[in-house]
């Protein structure tokens, strides 16, 4: 049993199990605030069904699912739990691919209907007036491989499940899977059946940021199914990606059970959340974290300070001297660390100050300034498309062969290399195809050395020529020799991207794997640590879908702003304040906020005017020495 299943149970916990102990179960959504412990929550009803249902379920052949946002947590939940064929814990993608798998002629006919999509768009394409001649001729081409494509998918024995699509190989994307179950779900009433039968109970946390299509799928099997319990785990007040569901709608019958506690935050920081929270759900944490002294329990007080500061060429200075005072106000040295083990992190909206002082800006600027949003919240997190690859695949495989550890090196690439794949295997000697696989490899670690003057372009080049990892296919139209600009979303923003210098990347990946103190806003959503400083500067962000400015009051709000208030749609203050909320219950200790600000005194009147902060944490310039 873990620390977690035997915690004490809250409210919330005794309202699952009520659900759980029904006949038939009764599904459920839970709203649960940042450090309420809703993974606990989930882990708690996992093992409360395992004790009481366990032996039906195995006798019936059954499964409890778990589905959840990343493997990192598959594998925390599956510590929790411990290793039972019980468990069903699985990603989205992972789960969604395995209720689908198995329905070969279903998946071929969506198939044809997703390529047949993607030749209508590019015929669209190529009949508006102003396409050029150069676009027109790849618009051919594209159609011309995608007609292939369709041709080829009824010669597809078995659909598989990668990084990216290759139809005719019978290949599956991110993207596709997304897509594609829901829809089969929603057209096949039997498949509704049969996930029912065999996953009686489903669990989906950080629901808030599950796709709404995925949703609508679970809440549409469970409405013709009673006895399929669904619970949602999540808070939408934490809802950070444009792709999330927000708030689950709730089926009829279907309880709705709150969790105010908070677990994590010292008390003068649950004041500020809480006030954060107020004018969103309304939802008011309670209890905050707690220490105990000779055996009696005691709240922790922490610390919360809010600075407002000129957006100046001193931002840089400002916030060392920001972190030399907390440091001597807390009586805490670990504010001035840089490593991990200090437990400090500060917090940018987009990372444009740690990427000049880590060495990508350049990278940062391609995939953030004038991007889709697509690539731009991507950066955050290394899962915007033109990323992922390198991130996932390409960046590990070449540390594992600089390492020499080859067991890596042969598990990625009999995963993600097209030519170690069985069919192409098929009828030709091995030992010729992994020679020329080591001397791509060696390749591909030059490539990357300290000191190369290569770009990703080269890189990425490199890997497609010599078939050493199977990339998406949107890179095709950038890997040209002369690459066109058909006028799609973010083209310039890819070329920019490919231009960069390898050290770039790995300047990005000490970024990534956090090995500095810098971390986005997005970056840390789940995470917690005893020092926190936000850092709110518009200016240096450009970030379009978000404005600290507007939020906290100095900045006017747009006609546009104005009318998505007035008709209740989401607007920059909902998108502002969830982040907000997001940064600053990380804090386990001590937060603190700088706002860089165009008139300090304007920008005080308003800040102080929200009550987010008591008045008396709120400093300028002045208490910096």
């Amino acid at each position: 049993m873990t620390s977690r299943i035997g915690s004490p149970d809250t409210q919330a916990d005794l309202d699952v199990r009520a659900c759980l102990d029904r006949m038939p179960p009764r599904s459920f959504v839970m709203v649960a605030g940042a450090g309420s412990g809703k993974t606990t929550s989930l882990i708690k009803a996992m093992a409360h069904l395992a004790e009481t249902r366990g032996p039906a379920l195995r006798r019936a052949g059954q499964q409890i699912a778990c589905i959840t946002y990343t493997e990192v947590a598959v594998g925390e939940i599956s510590a929790d739990v411990g290793a039972s064929p019980l468990f069903h814990i699985s990603t989205i993608h992972s789960f969604l691919w395995s209720v689908i798998r198995p329905f070969h002629s279903d998946i071929a006919a969506w198939v044809a209907i997703r390529i047949d999509e993607k030749i209508a768009e590019r015929r669209a394409h190529y009949d508006k007036p102003r396409t050029q001649a150069k676009t027109k001729a790849r618009l051919e081409q594209e159609i011309a491989d995608l007609e292939a494509d369709l041709a080829a998918i009824s010669e597809v024995e078995k659909f598989v499940y990668g990084t990216g699509s290759s139809y005719a190989e019978g290949i599956l994307g991110h993207d596709d899977i997304l897509k594609l179950t829901p829809a089969c779900v929603a057209a096949h009433p039997l498949l509704r059946q049969l996930v029912a039968k065999r996953f009686p109970y489903i669990f989906v946390d950080e629901s808030q940021d599950t796709n709404p299509e995925v949703v609508e799928a679970l809440r549409h099997i469970a409405g013709e199914h009673p006895g399929l319990c669904v619970g949602f785990f999540g808070d939408p007040m934490q809802k950070i990606y444009m792709s999330g569901v927000g708030t689950v709608p709730l089926n009829d019958g279907w309880a709705e059970i709150t969790k105010p506690e908070n677990f994590r935050c010292p008390t003068s920081v649950l004041g500020v959340i809480n006030a954060i929270r107020a004018p969103g759900d309304g939802l008011e944490q309670v209890r905050g974290r707690t220490i105990t002294v000779d055996g009696i329990e005691q709240p922790v007080a922490g610390t919360s300070n809010l600075f407002i500061l000129p957006a100046d060429a001193e931002r840089s200075a400002r916030l060392a001297a920001i972190r030399q005072w907390l440091a001597a106000e807390t009586g805490d040295g670990l504010w001035l660390s840089d490593v991990r083990e200090g437990d400090v992190r500060l917090l940018v909206l987009v990372h444009r100050m740690a990427a000049n002082r880590l060495g990508f800006p350049n990278l940062y600027a391609a995939l953030n300034d004038r991007a889709p949003m697509s690539l731009s919240e991507g950066l955050s997190d290394g899962t915007a498309w033109p990323l992922r690859p390198l991130v996932q695949h390409i960046l590990p495989l070449v540390v594992a062969a600089q390492a020499g550890d080859r067991f890596t090196v042969i598990s990625t690439l009999r995963s993600e290399c097209p030519r170690l794949e069985p069919a192409r295997l098929r009828g030709q000697a091995t030992a010729p195809v992994l020679t020329a696989l080591q001397q791509a490899l060696d390749g591909l670690v030059g490539l990357l050395a300290a000191g190369s003057q290569a770009t990703i372009r080269d890189v990425l080049t490199h890997v497609r020529d010599n078939e050493l990892l199977r990339l998406d296919d949107r890179f095709a139209m950038h890997l040209v020799a002369e690459p066109v600009d058909d006028g799609s979303s973010g083209f310039e923003n890819v070329q920019a991207y490919l231009a960069c210098g390898v050290d770039e990347l790995w300047a990005y990946r000490r970024y990534f794997t956090e090995e500095s103190p810098f971390a986005t806003h997005h970056g840390v959503k789940g995470a917690q640590f005893e020092r926190v400083l936000v850092v709110i500067d518009d200016e240096e962000a450009g970030f379009r879908q978000y404005s600290y400015g507007k939020y906290l009051g100095y900045v006017p709000l747009s006609d546009k702003d104005e009318a998505n208030l007035a008709a209740g749609e989401e607007s920059v203050l909902d998108r502002t304040r969830r982040l907000f909320y997001v940064c600053c219950s990380r804090a386990t200790k001590d937060l603190a906020v700088v706002a860089f600000v165009p008139d300090v005194a304007a920008a005080r009147t308003a800040i102080v005017a929200q009550n987010l902060f008591p008045e008396a944490v709120i400093r300028g310039a002045e208490h910096l020495g």
